[in-house]
């Protein structure tokens, strides 16, 4: 399949000519770059399931330890570069065009590492073969972006449906770990869906998440004083914590912190870009 953009005979005016070839640029200097990236955003759903979006950018992944790298890439093909937001994207803009380096979730849970790699796949987008983010990836970050003006659950449903019988679920599982309820309310999103696919969906599989429910109502994971719907929508959630309830998102923040200051982990300086 060929990504969305003019070569694919999108309708004339919704994207110039400059638009395109700023993305394109953009993929080249990556590619000939020692810059590891994988392709993700509306071109890598197009790929999985035929699903055609207009999208008003390119959205590449990789790692945070990359990003500095990306940049001078980018800077150095007339592009002017920023971390817009250090928790998880930079921006490279060649005038009123930009393309998202992406090395996280808004939430900051979805980090690319070195897996999002070794499981990528081959393709080819804008006549620059790429490697595209893999679909248990984009299953688990598009998960978490449930915003008013910005839903991803039907993006969600399209990749279990069209790569679902593929998918390493036991992988994604372990994506999800202990935000297992959000997989599960995508699941069950997914039955409703389409009735007639529910076993693209491993019984095995259902049947723990199922399992983690029961145990959960006796013995809840999280306090019950807060609210974590703001890890799942930046805005949507703020009227609950004006009213009382703790931050979940800053809760589940430093607990994250605790567990990868067990587990060795380390915080990594990223660059400001802004060269180009």
């Amino acid at each position: 399949m060929i990504g969305p953009g003019r070569e694919h005979g999108a309708a004339p005016g919704i994207h110039g000519v400059e638009e395109l070839d700023a993305r394109a640029d953009a993929l080249r200097a990556l590619a000939c770059s020692p810059v590891p990236f994988l392709v993700a955003g509306a071109y890598a759903l197009f790929e999985y399931t035929g699903v055609y979006r207009d999208t008003k950018d390119l959205d590449l992944f990789l790692r945070a330890r990359d990003l500095d790298a990306a940049f001078r890439a980018l800077e150095d093909a007339g592009f002017r570069t920023e971390l817009t937001d250090p928790v998880w994207i930079g921006k490279a803009w060649r005038g009123p065009w930009f393309v998202d380096l992406i090395f996280s979730s808004g939430n900051g849970v979805a980090v690319v590492d070195d897996a999002w790699f070794e499981n990528a796949r081959s393709g080819r987008v804008m006549d620059v073969p790429v490697l595209l983010a893999p679909a248990e990836e984009m299953i688990w970050s598009k998960s978490f972006v449930l915003e008013r003006e910005r839903y991803d659950g039907a993006d969600v449903n399209h990749l279990l449906h069209a790569c679902g019988r593929a998918l390493d679920w036991k992988r994604m599982l372990a994506r999800f770990d202990r935000y297992w309820e959000v997989l599960l309310s995508h699941l069950m999103l997914f039955r409703f869906a389409y009735p007639g696919s529910t076993d693209v969906v491993p019984e095995w599989l259902m049947e723990e998440l199922l399992r983690r429910a029961r145990a959960a109502r006796a013995h809840p994971e999280a306090p019950g004083s807060i609210c974590r719907g703001n890890l799942i929508s930046r805005v949507q959630y703020q009227h609950d914590l004006d009213r009382g309830l703790g931050d979940g998102r800053r809760w589940d923040e430093a607990d994250r912190s605790i567990r990868e200051a067990e587990d060795g982990g380390g915080e990594l300086e990223l660059p400001a870009g802004g060269r180009g």
